[in-house]
């Protein structure tokens, strides 16, 4: 793999805690306008600059792009964004209950992006890439990482070790709870290691940021051309990442709320899941969490069932996508019993991330829908969907903590 050092914007050590945001995507539109005004000078209000209009005002109009231009202008002048113009890699670590994953923010190839060196595995909407497309060239920059992964690497693992014995460049905990600790990788021995261990690594995985990335390869695209394709390498030929790797990963549920029955009393709601293939257990007052493949929980009509699939299953290792127990769900119950034909675009069907647990399940599914829980998608699944060229369904994985946007704002 092909990966860089940086230069960027970043905020002044003083003012990282206030600044640093949770991504723009895991806010809905009266969410971030909320937080934006509890928090003015958090750089949400840049990764999201509708916030500084009313709630009717067009989210997608010019003038809300050039408005997050005009903002991130205004904290390079006051002071809160510094610029760091030594070519260098930032180590990030994130620490939660416990746990801790170490990453390199870096710079990584477009080219390798569309070759399939950096891999993906979800479909990007046109509308969502078109937003972060408009936000890079009114910012003129990248604002957000790109999550990627990749198999664990001792040479790696040595030099980040090493490098981190120095003094942090910021080390504060969050509103969530997570400690963020960066270190700053400045000697051209250390850049130099680092970027010569990455290039023995032959792929990386896109774990979150798809839009992002795809974004970021549009951009490249429209600046070469603008540029008359020139020979030399452009900015925008690189887009910004967080490389962790594999084995640190925390990989939580990501389930599913139905708004209604489709029409269905309990009876048959329960007798069509058993004509699907599963086992389905009797009703409990406890919420069920599954821990292993094949078994999930529903709640439905006020109690839980645990569900187990038992039916035929595509091999794992022929059809890696469809063996997914989200793709189960989907294709057993989801779409043939409920009417979730295609849940890129059903209004009557809520992803709802593993942080909120199955309290937020039940309370989301009221009395009217339904709400099913699911066994994590592990690393190893979404890396064998990758390698097979395949997608998986949408909202497959949910990883925490989430990536701190606005830390590190790479021009391009």
């Amino acid at each position: 793999m092909r990966v860089q050092p940086i230069t960027c914007y970043r905020p002044a050590p003083h003012a990282a805690e206030t600044f640093a945001a949770l991504p723009y995507d895991v806010f809905n539109r009266a969410e971030a306008a909320a937080y934006v005004a509890d928090h003015p000078g958090s750089f949400l209000a840049i990764d999201r600059p509708e916030t500084a209009f009313g709630p009717d005002q067009d989210m997608y109009a010019p003038e809300v792009y050039t408005k997050a231009g005009e903002l991130i202008r205004a904290k390079a002048y006051e002071g809160t964004l510094l610029k760091d113009t030594t070519p260098c890699f930032y180590l990030y670590r994130l620490e939660m209950d416990g746990r801790s994953q170490l990453g390199v923010v870096a710079a990584c190839s477009v080219a390798e992006y569309e070759s399939s060196i950096i891999k993906r595995h979800e479909k990007t909407r046109p509308n969502k890439t078109a937003d972060r497309v408009q936000h890079i060239r009114a910012t003129g920059a990248q604002t957000g990482p790109v999550f990627l992964t990749y198999r664990d690497n001792a040479a790696i693992d040595i030099i980040v070790s090493v490098a981190r014995s120095a003094s942090p460049l910021y080390d504060f905990t969050d509103e969530q709870g997570v400690r963020q600790t960066i270190w700053r990788v400045a000697r051209p021995v250390a850049v130099d290691a680092l970027a010569d261990a990455f290039s023995l690594v032959p792929c990386a995985y896109i774990a979150d940021g798809h839009h992002r990335a795809s974004a970021a390869a549009q951009v490249a695209h429209d600046l070469r051309a603008e540029a008359g394709d020139p020979d030399d390498e452009l900015p925008s030929d690189m887009f910004l990442a967080v490389l962790f790797p594999a084995s640190q990963l925390y990989v939580m549920p990501y389930n599913r709320v139905i708004v209604d029955t489709a029409g269905l009393d309990e009876d048959a709601l329960l007798d069509a899941i058993a004509q699907a293939g599963f086992e389905v257990g009797a009703a409990q007052t406890d919420p069920v969490e599954p821990d292993e493949a094949r078994r999930f929980g529903l709640y439905a009509f006020g109690s839980w069932h645990e569900l187990r699939y038992v039916g035929e299953a595509p091999d794992a290792s022929v059809d890696p996508a469809r063996s997914l127990d989200v793709s189960i769900l989907q294709e057993r119950v989801l779409g043939p019993i409920l009417g979730i034909d295609d849940p890129r675009t059903s209004k009557r069907i809520q992803f709802v991330g593993g942080i909120e647990g199955t309290a937020g399940l039940e309370r989301r599914a009221g009395t009217d829908g339904l709400a099913f829980s699911l066994c994590p998608t592990t690393v190893d699944q979404l890396m064998a969907v990758s390698d097979a060229d395949e997608l998986m369904p949408p909202k497959s994985t949910w990883f925490e903590p989430k990536l701190r946007s606005g830390l590190f704002i790479r021009r391009v």
